[in-house]
């Protein structure tokens, strides 16, 4: 798909309550093909959830050995928020671990994925914000790698698009997002687990192919949805969506049909 440029979305932003889309989300941005042809308070600091995991995945996937072995650490292990439940000194393949973040967003495999990558977890995250100004990501600040509520720790509907572009650009990204499930397990068998994608949409959604789901306190519930239909590609970004997953459905629709109209002669 196309990047994005804020002259592009800032020419087709609706205003607050207004447009096809009213009422979907706080902030939230839809795109056709990499052409944004809806958008509401594209810019808007906001917390990002596990959304943050995007920018985690992408930084992995940099430096992927996928059956490279990680230790968990006593930190790892004690994450709090949605998790695995993986125990410190316990070994698991760097896939594993990245399957457990991305499909049903653990807490415990993302920061033990972090700690190994970055050479502890403040130099990880440094990675992130080095990354985020690469990709021009002007209005987003990470301060963990996970996405947990914390002062300074924002994002956009627009900057998520972004860096949601740069990740499914990874093959391996693209693919794992759009698995329904998958069964990981330690390296000595002792422990396994049953993964089933948190994307509510993948099954549901007959077009679906991604992304990512997230929520906090903070942050609500929030959403980057892909789909694709006939060759048309549709990315959604939902940031503080009181219905995501109709909505998102809904939303789907209406920009293929959007799409349908636009070709006709």
């Amino acid at each position: 798909m196309a990047g994005l440029s804020a002259s592009a979305f800032a020419a087709t932003a609706d205003a607050p309550g207004s447009g096809p889309l009213a009422g979907l989300a706080q902030a939230y941005v839809a795109r056709i093909d990499g052409k944004t042809v809806w958008s509401q308070r594209a810019t808007q600091k906001l917390a990002p959830a596990s959304l943050t995991k995007v920018m985690t995945a992408l930084l992995v996937l940099q430096a992927y050995e996928p059956r490279k072995l990680i230790t968990v650490s006593a930190g790892a292990a004690a994450a709090t928020g949605t998790r695995l439940g993986i125990k410190a000194g316990e070994r698991y393949a760097q896939e594993d671990l990245l399957l457990a973040t991305l499909l049903v967003s653990a807490n415990d495999a993302c920061r033990a994925l972090a700690e190994a990558h970055g050479g502890g977890l403040r130099q990880f995250v440094a990675r992130m914000n080095r990354r985020a100004g690469e990709l021009k990501l002007t209005r987003t600040r990470f301060e963990n790698p996970c996405g947990h509520d914390a002062p300074g720790h924002h994002s956009t509907a627009q900057d998520l698009a972004l860096l949601t572009e740069a990740a499914l650009a990874d093959p391996v990204f693209a693919q794992i997002v759009q698995r329904l499930d998958a069964r990981i397990a330690s390296v000595d068998g002792t422990r396994r687990f049953e993964l089933r994608n948190g994307n509510a949409l993948m099954g549901r959604h007959p077009d679906a192919i991604g992304v990512k789901s997230g929520y906090t306190p903070k942050a609500g519930k929030c959403l980057i949805a892909l789909a694709e239909r006939g060759g048309v590609r549709v990315l959604l970004v939902l940031l503080h969506a009181p219905d995501r997953w109709s909505g998102a459905h809904a939303a789907l629709d209406r920009a293929f049909e959007h799409a349908a109209r636009s070709r006709r002669p």
